[in-house]
């Protein structure tokens, strides 16, 4: 990979196994809009950046060199090598290896756990328009404001401390639906606790796993993306209605539980079972495999 430093902009060069299209819309985050052109606009640690892929070339505006290798090189697990994931898991079987050359540009971000925890919690029987929403509703209120892009007003995601000054009501007004009380709870159990997110990444997955589910309005599934996408967790293995498609479609999986179905895929995948949900998930959903 080479890192050319431009006005206002870091290209990426020869850099493989990136394609923003597949990064974002994998259903791994909910914060990155699409613009017009095609690109993504995000929020990260406070700042404000644009993604685009231009020819061989991916290009991330309004940002520099010092953002990137303190933020953005680690936000986009620059640092791991795709490839060998890819390469391992297409010669796991022919299903897999399809996924993989679907998606080939997806990478697991390195995501913020506290901002995970409220924003899959959000995510529980929702759809992703709605996701973005509340979450961009939730920022608006109780965020701080960043500055401007391109005409556009970005905020931070509110810390806890920032968060716990809304009520159930006032959560309720920024359309989160009937989870409002599990935000407000499980905003409420953090500080009251005094517990520190960082913490969870430092556990085991089974450990992990089991502590987050002490909060209000996370199961399984939603616990499982909280460790895959804010803990680092790549064992965890979400089981969605897309991914139960998958399972029953290619691995013979159709009389299971959906807890059985979790153990199966956890064991069939082992380590990378995170990296293989992401593949398997992007390519049923978008190919419309099973429905």
């Amino acid at each position: 990979m080479i890192i050319e430093e431009r006005e206002n902009q870091i290209v990426l060069k020869e850099v493989d196994d990136f394609n923003p299209v597949h990064i974002f819309d994998c259903g791994q985050c909910f914060r990155w809009t699409k613009e017009n052109d095609g690109s993504y606009t995000g929020v990260v640690k406070g700042k404000i950046l644009n993604v685009s892929k231009n020819g061989q070339e991916i290009v991330l505006d309004n940002t520099n060199l010092k953002d990137f290798e303190d933020i953005w090189y680690e936000y986009f697990d620059l640092a791991r090598d795709y490839s060998s994931i890819k390469k391992e898991l297409a010669a796991h079987d022919k299903n897999l290896s399809d996924a993989v050359d679907f998606g080939w540009g997806i990478r697991i971000l390195q995501q913020d756990g506290w901002e995970m925890l409220i924003s899959f919690i959000i995510s529980s029987n929702n759809r992703i328009p709605m996701i973005q929403r509340a979450i961009n509703n939730i920022s608006e209120r109780y965020g701080q404001e960043i500055g401007e892009y391109k005409g556009k007003t970005y905020y931070s995601f509110p810390t806890p401390e920032q968060l716990s000054k809304a009520s159930i009501e006032d959560l309720r007004e920024c359309k989160t639906g009937f989870r409002d009380k599990y935000i407000f709870n499980t905003t409420k159990d953090i500080l009251e606790n005094e517990l520190d997110i960082q913490d969870f990444l430092d556990m085991d997955s089974a450990t992990c796993h089991k502590e987050l589910m002490k909060f209000q309005g996370v199961g399984a599934k939603v616990s499982d993306c909280i460790a895959l996408f804010g803990m680092r967790k790549y064992d965890s293995f979400p089981v969605d209605v897309w991914v139960k498609r998958v399972m029953q479609e290619f691995y013979d999986a159709e009389d299971m539980s959906l807890p059985k179905m979790r153990k199966y895929g956890m064991d069939l995948f082992g380590e990378k079972a995170g990296f293989a949900q992401q593949y398997l998930f992007y390519y049923v959903r978008e190919m419309e495999i099973g429905k």
